[in-house]
């Protein structure tokens, strides 16, 4: 992959970036070929920002985030201000002109063509290699497009958001792109010639099978079947000590096919070709979906799925707005889903998920919100709803007929400008709030959800983890979902986590996971499905003070408990005791109120576990039964008894 693009000289993709910059790798301003990479600061950040949104307006609490994350200052307006002024200046070093950064209502936005941003010129390289499929020229464009990128992402810009949210987003580009190279040479009799790669790309990324399957093929095909099958035990054993796993059923067929000495054929071209991202608007965190997932052995529920479905589909003559609240992990989100599929016939215009908060919990920024609407109904209802003109207006109503799923829902205000109008429309709000004021002023229905039954636990096991596995061992399956607390986060993870293991019994992996559940009710693999993380995020939503202060209560209350039984725990009156536990209880931490509260057993012990954040006395003390420390490794064999 490091032969010269098959392109015409005069190309104007073919020609270097004169004055402009570059991100795939270090942050740099360049001219001709001189390269300035910037030194680490506030402005740099938020440059980087600006760039991986060229030409688009990109909302000042964007970039707020990117530049200083979830503390910024009071002043943080004026703040971002001081930015643009040194940035300017920074430009005017290098004669770059002033006006490339605008202002526009809302937000800031940056010029940029391919001649002076890689990462525009990239994405042209890709496009343009899309319209020559399987030909010389398309592998000597996307040759082009991945020599752009020259080292690591961004590492000169110290944004924890950029890196968490976007320059994630940036590598699935890069790596889409080198695993469609791979498939052009292998289809071309260039087997040798793709190794070193290959090797390149799997030992920084060697959780994707596809390109062990490169790997491999590219081997034998080369006659070099011992070395073929090393690789594949290499790849065997990552992704059962890493990732708990085998290998998939592709990678499976591939090594029996060598083992037998079957002939592979002719490479087959993947049907995956790689998409360049339009430059446009800046990423839409909110995952806006017009088309719901599935909820996987969904099981339980059923009373308020009934009650739910009866809510919206009772009367088509008025707007339905229904909110399903609960605690962290209580599966808020998956009755949503579920009760969706259920009424889908009710609401032939389409059913919409608006997920209205971001990966750390803050709340989706309105802009975005209102964004990733108006796509969403020009995705299901055609131009009755144009995104263009239209997009600085009032936002448009649900139509009748269509279904909205707001997911996660931080605050109130949130909702207002979604509050369905529309006869045989409706909105379903999941929260951990009680949105009484929603409730009061809008006239919506609620449903408060706790932990499931025993026998929707014993349902929910069972279907995970298959009929004949828990019809061996029904009792230990019931003492699994005790461990769990009949959390649903929890047991999902757990059942996944003996699925992936079938040479454990059932009693053996709760045995396990009873030592320590709040550690190792965890999948490696997918940080939202851990018991420490979801818990851990909830807890980080909440004051400090009011944190500090649940985790006092968790350790000295008890499993039913009043104001004035923490208040002296807390060191504080019965009336602010009275407040602590409502704002809690608010916040999805606590159940009940005002006379009496709980805390759900799950939750109590995150609480006391020794590494929850709070003050030294709250973190002391551990639920029975737990280890001296955290363990969040994934053994591959538990200790026997």
């Amino acid at each position: 992959m490091t032969h010269a693009p098959d392109q015409p000289a005069d190309d104007p993709l073919c020609r270097p970036p004169a004055l402009g910059f570059r991100v795939l790798g270090p942050l740099a301003i360049v001219d001709g070929t001189d390269e300035v990479i910037l030194q680490p600061s506030k402005p740099t950040s938020l440059l980087a920002t600006l760039l991986l949104h060229p030409n688009s307006v990109v909302p000042t609490d964007h970039l707020r985030q990117s530049i200083w994350g979830e503390r910024q200052p009071s002043t943080a307006n004026a703040a971002l201000h001081t930015c643009i002024q040194r940035l300017r200046r920074v430009f005017a070093r290098y004669g770059i002109a002033d006006h490339t950064i605008e202002y526009v209502p809302g937000g800031y936005r940056i010029a940029a063509v391919p001649e002076s941003l890689d990462l525009l010129r990239f994405r042209s390289l890709v496009r343009t290699a899309q319209a020559r499929k399987a030909s010389p020229a398309e592998t000597g464009l996307l040759r082009e497009a991945l020599s752009l990128w020259r080292g690591p992402l961004l590492a000169n810009v110290p944004s924890d958001a950029l890196h968490r949210d976007e320059v994630s987003q940036l590598m699935e580009e890069r790596l889409s792109v080198v695993e469609r190279l791979a498939d052009l040479e292998l289809s071309a009799g260039r087997c040798l010639e793709v190794l070193p790669d290959l090797r390149a790309v799997i030992r920084s990324h060697p959780g994707r099978e596809r390109f062990w399957e490169q790997l491999i093929e590219a081997l034998h095909r080369s006659g070099r079947q011992v070395d073929a099958l090393t690789e594949y035990r290499r790849v065997k054993e990552y992704l059962r000590d890493e990732l708990g796993v085998y290998p998939g059923a592709r990678l499976q067929r591939l090594e029996m096919a060598i083992l037998r000495g079957h002939d592979l054929g002719p490479p087959a071209l993947s049907r995956h070709v790689p998409t360049a991202l339009p430059a446009g608007p800046a990423p839409d965190r909110s995952r806006c979906s017009p088309s719901l997932p599935l909820v996987p052995s969904f099981r339980g529920r059923e009373a308020e799925s009934s009650a739910i479905a009866r809510e919206l589909t009772g009367t088509q003559s008025e707007p339905a707005l229904v909110v399903l609240s609960g605690a962290p992990g209580i599966g808020k989100t998956a009755l949503a889903l579920h009760t969706a599929h259920q009424v889908r016939e009710t609401f032939p215009g389409g059913r919409v998920l608006l997920r209205m908060s971001r990966d750390d919990g803050a709340p989706l920024p309105t802009a975005e919100a209102a964004h990733a609407w108006r796509e969403a109904l020009a995705g299901t209802t055609g131009p009755r709803h144009p995104t263009g003109g239209e997009a600085h207006g009032p936002l448009p109503p649900v139509p009748a007929g269509m279904l909205l799923l707001l997911d996660e829902v931080v605050r109130t205000e949130q909702v207002l400008p979604f509050l369905p109008t529309e006869p045989g429309s409706a909105v379903v709000v999941t929260t951990r709030l009680r949105l009484a004021g929603l409730a009061a002023g809008h006239g919506c229905r609620v449903h408060r959800l706790g932990t499931l039954a025993p026998d929707d636990s014993f349902a929910l096991v069972t279907a995970i983890l298959g009929g004949t596995r828990a019809e061996r061992e029904p009792g230990a399956v019931r003492a699994l979902s005790e461990v769990c607390g009949h959390y649903p986060l929890a047991l999902r993870i757990a059942a996944a986590f003996l699925l992936t293991r079938p040479e454990l019994t059932v009693e053996e992996g709760a045995d396990w996971l009873r030592q320590d559940p709040v550690s190792r009710l965890s999948l490696p693999d997918d940080s939202a499905l851990s018991v420490r993380q979801v818990f851990g995020g909830a807890l980080a939503r909440v004051d400090r003070w009011f944190a500090e202060q649940f985790l006092l209560i968790a350790r000295s209350a008890r499993q039913r408990f009043s104001a004035d039984d923490c208040a002296s725990a807390l060191g504080v009156a019965d009336r602010t005791a009275g407040a602590v536990l409502e704002h809690l209880a608010e916040a999805g931490l606590l159940e009940g109120g005002p006379r009496h509260y709980t805390m759900h057993g799950l939750l109590r012990a995150f609480a006391c576990h020794p590494d929850a954040v709070g003050p030294p006395e709250a973190r002391d003390v551990s639920p029975a039964g737990s280890d001296s420390g955290p363990t969040s490794a994934w053994p591959v064999h538990p200790r026997r008894p």
